[in-house]
């Protein structure tokens, strides 16, 4: 009987069960027994990688609490309060990349944090990755499509802002996210590829500009030791040099947990972070590493799946938006850390430690799950 409950439970199916239960607070079950998976293994792969850290682990767990909590609350609101907040947010969102230029705490080089008196010390740029599609899309949603130039125009002057103040923080990697996360917005309001191709080649040609006045000594640096880590092994070149090691070290099925010499004995940087995946790579092989894709892969087609079902003009764009984002966010770091891209710092997504981080894309899950649910209420 309790197999036949659960099988009614599924889409397609009599909805009784814990899936009609959550179906009526607006969550979306197969999207959501996805997102646990991915933060148990999260929280098992961090365990090993911070060297049986319990107190990073309850850190860990800790966040993605709260970040239930916002994945719960953004699935209750009704589309009126995303359009009414989409502009507030976004300026408030700006002014605090600005505060963060003024009073924010600098580590490691880059003044990214904002601590503010009994408020625990946060990332507003990380917050920009949903506040940035949102009001793009709060912009084009009511306007022709695809977007007319002077329309487009106003989208690239809201993408750029906020991306521009996350890059002279310095941060490359968030900037690049911050905006991707607008432009996944511009694609699917259907712009042409004629445009996308002009786009594409002005990048090309800005390339010159952007790598004299723009990038920092040792971003430049990450991008030549790219194409030739061997150069400065020791110095720019060993990140990818460990990572890349580690992965390989790990053969089919992996040396075991705790037992990944790279990362355990410290040659792997960051390794409960942005190089988090280089640990899978090597405890648990290339089955590990595939789990984990399929665990993502199943994710981002859920989310899709909910964003084409939005009813919404605003609620399509913004939820697309928001999964195409958290693929560029795993396309990035799977990249950088296994020498396909240059390292710029992106974390790997409900899997690497961090908190705003992780508040941020479960409290983006949640505005996905809206988005679909909106029809029904």
């Amino acid at each position: 009987m309790a197999g036949q409950d659960f099988v009614r439970s599924l889409p397609g199916g009599v909805a009784t069960g814990p899936a009609a239960w959550l179906k009526r607070i607006h969550l979306d079950p197969l999207l959501l027994l996805a997102l646990l998976i991915l933060m148990s293994v999260g929280l098992v792969v961090l365990y090993s990688a911070a060297d049986r850290s319990i107190t990073m682990v309850e850190n860990q767990a800790s966040r993605f609490g709260i970040g239930i909590l916002a994945l719960v609350i953004a699935a209750q609101l009704p589309l009126r309060y995303y359009l009414v907040w989409a502009p507030v947010g976004y300026l408030a969102g700006v002014a605090l990349l600005v505060l963060v230029l003024v009073i924010g705490d600098t580590a490691k080089g880059a003044q990214r944090w904002i601590d503010l008196p009994g408020l625990p010390r946060f990332q507003p740029s990380e917050v920009m990755k949903v506040l940035v599609p949102m009001m793009v899309a709060w912009y084009l949603f009511d306007r022709p499509m695809p977007p007319r130039l002077v329309d487009l125009g106003v989208a690239l002057v809201i993408i750029g802002v906020p991306a521009a103040l996350v890059l002279v923080q310095p941060d490359l990697g968030t900037s690049i996210l911050v905006a991707g996360s607008g432009f996944a917005v511009i694609l699917l309001a259907g712009l042409s590829w004629r445009w996308i191709g002009g786009a594409v080649a002005a990048l090309v040609l800005a390339v010159p500009l952007l790598w004299t006045f723009v990038m920092h000594d040792y971003q430049k640096r990450r991008v030549l030791t790219l194409f030739d880590p061997e150069s400065d092994p020791l110095g720019a070149g060993w990140n990818i040099i460990q990572s890349t090691t580690a992965i390989g070290s790990g053969g089919m099925y992996g040396k075991g947990m705790f037992a990944g010499t790279q990362s355990h004995l410290h040659f792997l940087p960051e390794g409960h972070t942005d190089f988090i995946i280089a640990v899978v790579g090597e405890e648990f092989g290339l089955v590990g590493v595939a789990v984990l894709l399929l665990i993502y892969t199943a994710i981002i087609a859920r989310g899709l799946q909910l964003a084409a079902q939005a009813q919404h003009a605003f609620q399509r764009l913004l939820a697309g938006a928001l999964t195409i984002t958290f693929f560029v966010y795993v396309f990035v770091n799977i990249g950088m850390v296994s020498g396909l891209l240059p390292v710029v710092g992106v974390p790997l997504p409900l899997v690497s430690y961090g908190g705003t981080s992780a508040i941020t894309l479960l409290g983006s899950f949640g505005i996905i799950m809206a988005a679909r649910s909106q029809r029904s209420r």
